[in-house]
């Protein structure tokens, strides 16, 4: 069995109640889909008036002999009523025979169909949210290696071509298969000979059905990963287009574009032409056995003869046989599609199962602490850490007692941000420890230390969405007096109060319709809504403008008041009335101490006050 259907079945088993139905409704579907051209045989007998004569009422004896029983009983009542009211009676009643045997198959049909929507829909919904789980759970390390686009599309594609191509198998194993079982087990009934020379065809056409569908699991792999492929150039795109349209580089990205396009073209047209074969192949072959039997099942009813003179088989039971055979052709052809899409699901679920395996190497341990205090002091000690090869931080210690704000400030590529990486539990320590309160955080529940911590970054983060509704993610019970009061203390309360809706206004995607301040202020009133102990500051005025800055500084001041901060600095105006400057060098420090301390070692950060910047 493959291995990605075993992991599909713990999806299934919620729906368990639907898979029971679909079957037994397919059984059905397949049982009167026969029936229905069963039927056909007292008809056509009743008009060429060979019917056969039954004049005693047959007499339930078994469940084995119900099928002798129930033909009995109809040719009983068919000998009734020609005798009786003639023969258009004994239409009638036929004709109403069969529109009960179609009736009920397409009823049937329907509630197998409706049995398996809701199976499909379920495990779609239950995939989904599995995925999106998965997605928001993995650390950030996960995304600085993967593509977003590929992941949007295992999350959106991929997903939704499981559910609409590896359900195919459930109509591969029962309602087709079914289908072919009742139709062949009748037509047994009516010629063994006949049914002898259809088995001789099925296996060959079976055979070469399979050849042609050998290479298309793997063509749908390479097509999953170019359509992921795909969506990240149109994620990048439209995250960079500024760039894109100052660099004069629209040729370049629809250069990108049109090649990857052009890739899933010719992927798309090869596995298009081995789906379209399978249809047509497998008419074709049918339409091969339908004439081998009209010339032997032709021969039977004309030329061949019993001893007492009848022709081996009646005109009307060549019909119906006829009309069975033409009835495997369907689910014949319908198998053949089926055996296709499930290949292309099998491919796509294989990539959904990529990702929803992937091992989270940053969990909470199973007897986590809940932390909801912090007293004492943050106490990093003797780090050692690395994203790649090279260490990014070197045996590092620092104390960061409550209340006091600590600067880390230093050339890019120093280690600052790492620190706030570690921190969050983004990353997690290699070798040494951090610990708040002499807890390491490694045994704290992430939530619990999350909620001790507030961020503001150098990219202000922001969604397509209200005001109140991104500064309500610090905390979702906020009335709006209390959303205008973090407002207030962001310094950001005066422009949102002339903005068309106030804090009901929305912003855009990525806050796009406000400044960079405007956007670095509601950054900080979001923090501040959370009101956290701890605050981290990772280089939060870098990205603005002078102007920009000095709202921004008085909104940070205010923030940091009666506050832990650890501050990453790229200026000098954040950070020149932190309690402790560290100044760091190539993942190690180098100095540290109060702004007029360092000033006087006329030392590194001597020279990063004159250059006026910590680039």
């Amino acid at each position: 069995m493959d291995e990605n259907l075993k992991k599909i079945f713990p999806f299934i088993k919620p729906y368990k109640f639907h898979v029971v139905w679909n079957v037994i409704y397919n059984i059905l579907y397949a049982l009167f889909s026969t029936l229905s051209f069963i039927a056909l045989i007292p008809m056509m007998q009743v008009l060429f008036d060979n019917a056969e004569k039954v004049t005693e009422k047959p007499v339930y004896t078994s469940i084995w002999e119900i099928t002798k029983f129930g033909k009995e009983y109809l040719y009983y009542y068919i000998t009734e009523l020609q005798n009786n009211y003639g023969p258009q009676y004994a239409l009638l009643l036929v004709i109403v025979l069969i529109i009960i045997t179609f009736l009920l198959k397409n009823l049937f049909n329907y509630l197998a169909s409706n049995h398996l929507m809701h199976l499909k829909n379920g495990v779609l919904k239950d995939l989904r949210n599995k995925m999106y789980n998965k997605i928001i759970d993995l650390p950030i390390s996960f995304y600085s290696e993967k593509r977003k686009g590929d992941i949007m599309a295992r999350m959106l594609g991929d997903v939704g071509e499981v559910q609409n191509s590896f359900f195919a198998i459930l109509e591969l194993v029962v309602k087709e298969p079914m289908t072919i079982i009742f139709t062949i087990a009748a037509m047994f009934a009516i010629s063994v000979k006949l049914t002898l020379f259809v088995f001789i065809f099925i296996p060959i056409s079976g055979y070469i059905i399979s050849l042609i569908g050998k290479s298309l699991k793997s063509k749908s792999q390479n097509i999953q990963s170019e359509a992921g492929y795909l969506i990240s150039i149109v994620e990048e795109s439209l995250s960079g287009l500024k760039v894109v349209k100052s660099y004069n580089a629209e040729s370049s990205f629809k250069k990108k574009f049109y090649d990857s396009v052009e890739r899933l073209l010719k992927l798309s047209n090869s596995i298009g032409r081995k789906n379209n074969l399978a249809s047509p192949f497998s008419e074709f072959m049918g339409i091969i056995v339908i004439a081998v039997l009209l010339w032997f099942g032709g021969n039977m009813v004309l030329v061949d003869k019993l001893p007492n003179g009848k022709a081996v088989l009646e005109g009307a039971q060549f019909l119906a046989y006829m009309g069975l055979a033409y009835n495997i052709l369907t689910p014949a052809k319908a198998i053949s599609k089926a055996t296709y899409a499930v290949k292309s699901g099998m491919a796509a679920a294989q990539r959904v199962f990529e990702v929803l395996e992937v091992e989270n190497a940053i969990t909470d341990k199973p007897n986590a602490l809940v932390k909801e205090t912090f007293d004492k002091e943050i106490s990093i000690e003797n780090i050692n850490f690395k994203y790649e090869e090279e260490n990014v931080l070197k045996n590092f210690s620092l104390q960061v007692p409550k209340g006091k704000t600590v600067a880390l400030v230093g050339q890019s590529g120093s280690g600052k941000s790492t620190i706030a990486n570690l921190l969050t539990r983004f990353y997690d320590v290699q070798e040494g420890s951090i610990k708040i309160d002499d807890t390491n955080i490694k045994d704290m529940t992430m939530n619990s230390l999350r909620h001790l911590l507030g961020l503001v970054t150098q990219d202000s983060i922001l969604f397509n969405d209200t005001i109140k509704s991104n500064i309500l993610i610090g905390k979702l019970d906020a009335t709006d007096e209390e959303i205008i009061e973090a407002l207030k203390v962001a310094n950001a309360y005066e422009f949102v109060n002339d903005l068309p809706n106030g804090i009901y206004t929305n912003i855009g995607d990525a806050g796009n319709k406000l400044s960079g301040g405007q956007k670095q202020r509601l950054n900080i009133a979001r923090a501040v809504m959370k009101n956290p102990p701890i605050m981290i500051l990772d280089e939060a005025t870098s990205a603005l403008d002078t102007e920009s800055e000095k709202f921004v500084q008085v909104a940070l001041e205010n923030m940091m008041q009666n506050r832990t901060s650890i501050v990453i600095a790229h200026r000098l105006s954040t950070i020149q009335k932190a309690d402790k400057i560290v100044v760091m060098h190539r993942g190690e420090i180098v100095e540290q101490g109060t702004h007029d301390e360092l000033l006087e070692l006329n030392g590194t950060y001597s020279k990063l006050v004159l250059m006026q910047s910590f680039e």
